[in-house]
This record gives structure tokens, sequence and C-alpha cells, in this order.
């Protein structure tokens, strides 16, 4: 049950963020961890000992926890967080989306190119559909969401090309299962670290295909 007497039916693990006071599923915030030399780290592996301190998955919400030095009250200990804690989390992410979708293209779950893609889409193959952020509007505009799905336009085309083993890409999409949960739980984190996808943090944007 949850404080206001509801039954809870969510199963998954919920925590709050020091800085806006929300509960929400952990998908959405970022953990972090005081290290034995008393600085921030981010944990996105969510793997490290100790207590975790998290925060929503939004540069804002980051840059605020670091300029109010809101990390020490969450470690209950003296802190020091690095002034680029957002610019470390977002790098770290990005990499993280990149690994990913390259493991999910190796287990043939991910196609790259425009004509692959809208031929998933209109086989209804597709469950995500990745647009790099710097492609043209024009051509990302004649592909669509895959019904049910999700979009994702937080990587570059470098970083998507990337993960397809390509210079550059403008277009990628995934199938469902697999690994594809996991991309959405990531890309959703990113895009609110990036601001992009409609300014959406992640913490208000976790579903799963």
């Amino acid at each position: 049950m949850s404080r206001g007497g509801r039954e809870n039916t969510n199963e998954e693990p919920e925590r709050r963020c020091i800085v806006t006071g929300d509960v929400g599923p952990k998908a959405g915030l970022v953990r972090f961890v005081l290290g034995p030399d008393g600085m921030i780290y981010p944990d996105l592996a969510e793997k490290l000992p100790g207590r975790g301190i998290w925060v929503t998955a939004d540069r804002d919400l980051i840059d605020k926890a670091v300029a109010k030095g809101m990390f020490a009250r969450g470690a209950k200990a003296p802190a020091k967080a690095p002034e680029n804690l957002a610019d470390l989390v977002e790098e770290g992410l990005a990499h993280r989306v990149v690994e990913l979708i390259s493991l999910a293209r190796k287990a043939g779950n991910a196609v790259v190119g425009f004509e692959k893609v809208k031929s998933w889409l209109a086989e209804g193959r597709a469950k995500v559909l990745l647009q790099a952020s710097d492609g043209s509007d024009r051509g990302k505009g004649k592909l669509w969401t895959p019904p049910g799905g999700r979009w994702f336009g937080c990587l570059t085309s470098a970083e998507l090309g990337l993960a397809f083993g390509r210079d550059h890409a403008i277009h990628g999409a995934l199938a469902a299962g697999g690994l594809t949960p996991r991309v959405i739980t990531e890309a959703a984190r990113l895009a609110g670290l990036r601001k992009q996808d409609g300014g959406k943090t992640a913490l208000k944007d976790t579903k799963t295909a």
C-alpha cells in the first residue's frame, strides 16, 4: 500500500529524487554514490556499493543538486560534486545507449537506413524508431512512430552511426524484446539530460516496448 492508502500496482522499485522530492520508478532517475574520497560519482549501472542518492534524469535538476549542495544532505555526510557532473552523466548515458543498440544490432534486433526502417515500420516489426538529432526534419518526417511503440531523437548522427558500425546514420529501428526495454530506459534518461523529445524528463516518460 502507498502512504495514501492506495494499492501500489507498480512492481518496479521506486526512488525519491533529492531535488524535487517526487517519488517514481527508478528507471526515470540517476543513481549517485559517495566515494571514499568524499566525491559524488554517477552510478549508471547501479552496482556501486554505498547509499544510493537519486536525482531525476534532468540536466537542470542535476545542476541544481550540485549548486545547492543537495548531495551532502542525501548522503548524510560531507560530499563534493564536480561542477560538470551533468556532463559526465550525459556522456555516460550516451555511451550506454550506443553500446546497447550495437548489441541489439548484433543480435539481429535492429536495422539502420531509411528503406530498411520504413520496411520494418510497414510490417509492424519495429517497436522503437531512432532518428538522429541533427538529421533533416524533412527526411525524418517521412517515417512514423510505431503504433504503441516509441521514438527517440536524443543521439547525434555520429553516435547513431557508431551503434551501427557506420560513420553516421539518421534512421534506425529496434524490434520488441531482447535489449529493447533497456535501450528505452537509457534513451529516456539521455533525452532528459539533452532536453530533447519535447523536453520531457525520463521520470515522466518511462514506458517500455
